[in-house]
This record gives structure tokens, sequence and C-alpha cells, in this order.
């Protein structure tokens, strides 16, 4: 099965192009969206690409929204990017429902990771994104998107990642957990201070906005794993489903509605979002070891500077309604820290 899926990824990669010169776009969107979720099923079928077929299938959901953008618009009058910010929180509900107070063990473990972590988390990534947006040229709004990018806080990917990584899971998971439930505090303030001079930031009610998106969820989710632990088993294996399910919606979504805007930006975005993502994971390590950390954690405060929560930073240009400008960069980040981030964590899980 595994061979001849890839055959058939391989048939629909090469029939894009005729079809794309018999039926224009739209023959070759069909061939390549198939191409790469057929792959996606392929690599899920053998352990050591399995970590591939996620993003794999996210290039799946960008082409599908690149190629056919309207049907993910609108539905019956109702506009689509109204599900972004439901969809955000049912994610971190799910964040929280798999936390429990034992995932917070790693800072009496080891504070000074963590307080490092956090540091860096909230310096080198906004720090990066400022400086990536005053060099980029691009229109205001659009700049400030790389910056909110860098400002907000790491997500679960990243945990996933450290594991496949053989870095320190159990730090990676405090690190998103902490770096997450600090974020309505820090997030805005960053943003006011280094996008100010891109796009107005209204600081208080960005607050409140991130409130409702993450520490809302996130609490609810807690209370249910901590009050109805063995009642809420079964969330454990539905809610990673619907992180997934609901990741790829967004991004689906969003792309789709700036699709139009990101067609003639497109490769200087994208090679400044691959900056911004590299730069993250390259920073986060050389710091991790001058500062003297074991190599397990100097691979996990990479992974957790480098990898940033692009769907929170979606939720919050949807919530100032600059989905189209200011979300470019997220909806970029998003697939993008996915596919390095599984590259890295492969490259890493292969050495001691």
């Amino acid at each position: 099965m595994f061979k001849f899926l890839l055959l058939l990824s391989l048939i629909l990669a090469l029939i894009s192009i005729p079809l794309a010169w018999l039926f224009g776009a739209s023959g070759a969107g069909i061939a390549l969206v198939l191409f790469w979720w057929v792959l996606a099923l392929c690599f899920r079928l053998k352990n050591s690409l399995a970590p591939y077929s996620f993003p794999i299938l996210i290039l799946g959901v960008v082409t599908l929204a690149m190629f056919f953008p309207k049907p993910f618009l609108e539905v019956g009058g109702f506009t689509l990017t109204g599900l972004i910010n439901p969809l955000i929180q049912v994610i971190m509900f799910g964040m929280g429902a798999t936390l429990s107070w034992k995932d917070f063990a790693a800072v009496v473990k080891s504070p000074k990771s963590v307080v490092v972590g956090i540091c860096l988390q909230f310096t080198i990534m906004p720090m990066v994104g400022f400086g990536l947006a005053k060099l980029s040229g691009l229109a205001p709004e659009v700049a400030a998107g790389i910056i909110l990018v860098g400002c907000s806080p790491s997500g679960t990917a990243s945990n996933v990642m450290a594991f496949l990584a053989r870095a320190n899971v159990a730090l990676s998971v405090t690190l998103t957990s902490i770096i997450t439930l600090m974020a309505p505090f820090i997030t805005p303030i960053l943003m006011k201070f280094l996008a100010g001079q891109f796009i107005e930031i209204d600081l208080l009610k960005m607050m409140w906005d991130i409130v409702k998106i993450i520490l809302l969820p996130v609490g609810a989710g807690l209370a249910i794993n901590h009050f109805l632990k063995k009642k809420s088993m079964g969330l454990d294996a539905v809610l990673p489903v619907v992180s997934m399910a609901g990741i790829a919606m967004i991004i689906l979504v969003i792309t789709a509605a700036g699709r139009d805007s990101l067609l003639p930006m497109g490769p200087i975005l994208l090679g400044l979002v691959l900056a911004h993502n590299i730069l993250g994971y390259g920073l986060g390590y050389g710091c991790a070891k001058v500062l003297g950390f074991q190599e397990q954690d100097a691979r996990t405060l990479a992974i957790e500077v480098g990898m940033q929560n692009a769907g929170l930073a979606s939720g919050l240009a949807n919530i100032l309604g600059k989905i189209t400008t200011l979300g470019l960069a997220p909806a970029v980040f998003g697939p993008m820290q996915n596919i390095t981030g599984s590259m890295l964590a492969a490259f890493w899980g292969r050495k001691k």
C-alpha cells in the first residue's frame, strides 16, 4: 500500500502539468491537492515518515485554498472567518484538558531552564520579527503581522516536536503552558511597543481579547481535567484529532481570505517568515548552549522559541478586522513551522 500510494502521488504531481495546459489552473489545482493528500496518507503508513504526514496534509489544505478560495470565504451568507476564534478556543480548551498540575513540575525541578525559556521566548522572536518587518518594505499592516507572530506564545505543536527530537518534553510542556498563560499580559505590551508604529494597538482591548481566546478556554479545560478526570478520559483520544482538524480549518479559511493579497507578495513573505522561524531555532539553541544548558534542554529551548502559536496571531488579526493583511504572516508561519519543525525534530531524533 505504501508503494502504491507513493506511486499514485508521483503520478498526480506529473499529470498536473498537462492538466494545467488542458483545463487551466483548476485542473492543476485538483491534481496538486490530491498529490499532497495522497502523499500524507502514504507517509502515515510508515513510522519513520509519520511525523511529516500532518505538515504535508496542511500543504494540501493551503494548495486547496490558493486554487479554490471562493467556497471557503462564505457559506449561506455566513463569513467563514467568523469560525477562526471559536476554533482557537476549542484548541486551547483541548490544551487545558490534557494538562494537569504535574505538567508544571519542571518549574521546581529546573527553574533556571523555565526562566531562561520564558525570557528567550519574549525577546528573540519579537525582536527578530521587528527587525524583519522594518527591513521588509511591505505594507505596514502586513509587516506588523510578522511582529504579531513573534509576540505570540509558543504553540502546542512544539510539545510534539520536542518528543520527536528527543528533547525535554516535560520542560517543553511547562514552558508552553506558562508562556501561554502569560500571553494575555505580555503579548499586547510587546505589540504596543514594537508594532505601534505600524498599526494602532488598543492595549487593554487586546489583553481582554487574548484572555477570552486563551485563559478562559484553557482554564475550563484544566478544571474539567482536574475535577472530572475519570469521566473525561475519552477526551484524550478525541481532542488531538479535533485540534488538528481545527488547525487545518483555520489555515484553510485564512489562506482563502488572504489569497488575493498573498499572491503578489508570496515569495517575499515566504522568505521573511522562513528566516523568522529558522532564526528562532538557531538563536534559541545558541543562547541555551552559551548559557551552559545540556543538549536535551538546548533542543527544547530552540523548538519552544522557534515555534509560535500562529493560530492565536490569526485570531487577533481577525478580531482587529485585518485578517487579509495582518493575518497573512501568521497564515504562512503556521504551515511553515510544521514543516521545518518536523525536519528539525527528525534530524535531532536520529542523534543521541
